[in-house]
């Protein structure tokens, strides 16, 4: 299958881009980007051709998919076109900066019978589909409460690109990028948002948030915390769930979790399950093989609707209601 980048603005560019070169059943051909300079320049590092011309690309039969790495702010048209010229659709997240624009491209997407999938790469690690399990399974009990804290130090160390800080383009800060792996984290386990309440700050005066948290109100009285930031270093990632009869939580790779069945200690899960392949490479499965894609476009809508929330509801100082 013939794969073509669309975008070299995001840092994820040359990990997806590889990865395509690097898959036995992919070709990537070319890449395009709004700004020729910096496509010309990511097109030589992947050594393959820039092509300028985004409708000859999309008019090329040759090319049977896409990934999309462009601004945030580029995705509805970008997305839209690509749906109606017939191309298979990866695409970082976040899918769109409003619900509207979101069912605006979900429209699309689903009427052109596409596979679609939307990069969620924490939903195949081994401790979070051993968490998703358990918290199904009922040893935890009913669901009480869940915080997932995904943070880097990529402003305060300085190796972010400019870029990530113009609110044009990305829609925001650190909850808009990195933060946009618990809310997807919190929807899976958690189910349909109620309300949800934002702080956000600036820690290195850069325009845009770079410390973030959301406290989410689910069904029957849970709570999800979304917790974020720029300007952390160390431990990057925490997960913890707390069920009324038992808890866990998932930090370094490992998870521990108490119940019934450990008497109420605190233990180690030594039999995690194994990591499913990479989104892009099951997208490229689904595309060539047929049957579903990952994460496809329900899921992506769904992560938009937080993320406005979220933000509304630190524009606003108040409690933002779905």
């Amino acid at each position: 299958m013939n794969v073509a980048v669309l975008g070299a603005w995001h840092v994820h560019t040359m990990e997806y881009a590889t990865a395509v070169q690097n898959n036995p059943r992919t070709t990537l051909s070319c890449l395009w980007d709004s700004d020729s300079k910096r496509g010309a320049e990511m097109a030589e590092k992947l050594g393959v051709p820039f092509q300028p011309d985004l409708d000859a690309l999309l008019s090329d039969p040759s090319i049977e998919a896409v990934t999309v790495t462009t601004a945030t702010a580029e995705h509805t048209e970008i997305l839209k076109a690509v749906a109606k010229a017939g191309k298979h659709i990866f695409t970082e997240k976040v899918l769109a900066l409003t619900n509207e624009e979101a069912a605006d491209i979900a429209g699309v997407i689903r009427s052109s019978g596409i596979k679609f999938t939307i990069s969620y790469p924490h939903k195949i690690r081994p401790t979070l589909k051993a968490a998703k399990e358990l918290t199904e399974s009922g040893k935890l009990g009913r669901i009480t409460y869940a915080r997932v804290r995904n943070v880097h130090n990529g402003s305060s160390a300085g190796w972010l690109p400019p870029h990530f800080y113009d609110p044009k383009e990305t829609g925001g800060g650190a909850m808009m990028d990195l933060g946009a792996h618990p809310m997807y984290t919190l929807n899976w386990l958690m189910g349909e948002p109620k309300s949800i309440v934002s702080m956000f700050t600036e820690v290195t005066g850069k325009g845009v948030e770079d410390n973030a948290v959301s406290v989410i109100e689910f069904g029957g009285g849970a709570i999800g915390v979304s917790e974020t930031g720029f300007v952390s270093g160390g431990m990057g990632y925490v997960l913890e769930v707390g069920g009324t009869e038992g808890s866990l939580m998932v930090h370094n790779d490992i998870l521990e979790y108490s119940c019934a069945e450990t008497e109420g200690k605190l233990v180690e899960l030594g039999d995690l399950p194994q990591a499913d392949p990479m989104p892009i490479d099951a997208w490229i499965d689904a595309c060539i093989d047929g049957g579903e894609a990952p994460n496809g476009i329900d899921g992506a809508v769904a992560l938009t609707k937080f993320m406005v929330g979220a933000y509304e509801s630190y524009k606003t100082g108040s409690k933002y209601i779905f």
